[in-house]
Formats: C-alpha cells, structure tokens, sequence
C-alpha cells in the first residue's frame, strides 16, 4: 500500500505570523512530499510495501529509513502545532511535566537548551518512558524515538528548511515563535 503524504490539519497560511506560508509549502508541499514519493519509489515490490508508515520506520535502514522517518516526524510535527496556539499545558500533561521539570517554565527552558545545543539538522522531543515519567530528548537527522520503547508527545523540527526563511539562521527566534503553535491538546492525547 503506498504512503500518502497527510493533509496539513490546517490551512497552509494558518500559522503566520509565527510560520510563513513560504515555510509551510518548502516543507510541507515539497520536502515531505519528496520523501513521500522517494518512500513508494523504494518499497514497490519490497517487503516493506504492504507495511504502515510505522513499521517500516521501524524495520528499515539506509535512505529508505531516511525518508520514512522524515515523512513521519514531519506528520506529526504538523500535528503538534496549530493556529492559536501556544500557553500552558494543562490537566494531566502540566501534571507530569511539573513532575519530570519541576514547572513549565523550566520544561519550556530545557526545552529550548537542548534544542540550541543540537548541532546541523534533528530534532527535539518531548516523550514518555515506559515508566510513564516525562523526558526529553533530541535526535540528529531523520532519527526519531518511535524507534525505541519512548512514546513521542511533541516534536520539534531543527531541521534548517524548518526555520531559514522566516528566522534565517536564528533558531533561538524559531523556538520562540514554535512557542506560541504548539498544540498542547495534541500532546496531551499522546499520553497513556
């Protein structure tokens, strides 16, 4: 069965001012889409072809877990953010993050450290351990933690193509900007 490339849950302007247009259609309309097609082009009459997105993240390597991991990790970063977003976590979510960081503030602030301290293309989440505690940890390239037992709650792209042409090479003002998107009902229905 071939991946589809997901619909943004939302019109492609809809995050602006925080992210343009322009960003969103690099991204999303052509890079993800890219890696979508390079996904179907290499699993056609594969073993992996019959298999979900997921899976084949899981099992593949080389350029093929290349691709399959971006276009995830791009899926549900767009899931992680909406228009209007932004605040604080509440309910159960603020709960565990005050557990694991102490309060969002300090979540929002190790966040960000991590985040800065990735060096070239990744990403930072935001996961839950088996244990059902709270961490953070980055990535570097397609990596992603739905490779290991951690369940992703949020994501953040660090990926250049993220940010280049709203903040050129500011990630600090990136991360200030993904601040005020994130979609925290989204992460808090990613708890278990």
């Amino acid at each position: 069965m071939p991946i589809e490339l997901p619909p943004l849950p939302y019109p492609v302007s809809a995050l602006e001012p925080h992210l343009s247009t322009s960003t969103l259609e690099t991204v999303h309309g052509e890079y993800q889409r890219q890696c979508v097609e390079r996904v179907n082009a290499q699993i056609e009459g594969s073993e992996f072809a019959e298999l979900a997105l997921e899976d084949i993240v899981r099992r593949a390597q080389g350029s093929l877990f290349n691709d399959a991991a971006q276009t995830w990790n791009l899926a549900f970063f767009w899931q992680c953010l909406r228009p209007r977003g932004g605040g604080e976590p509440g309910g159960r979510l603020a709960e565990k993050i005050g557990q694991a960081f102490g309060d969002s503030a300090h979540f929002r602030q190790e966040f960000d450290r991590i985040a800065l301290a990735v060096f070239g293309s990744g990403w930072v989440w935001l996961v839950q351990r088996p244990d059902g505690s709270l961490a953070l940890v980055s990535t570097c390239n397609a990596a992603t933690p739905l490779t290991g037992a951690d369940r992703v709650l949020l994501g953040c792209d660090l990926w250049e193509h993220a940010y280049y042409l709203d903040h050129h090479n500011a990630r600090a003002a990136y991360l200030e900007a993904f601040w005020k998107l994130v979609n925290w009902d989204f992460v808090a229905s990613q708890l278990r």
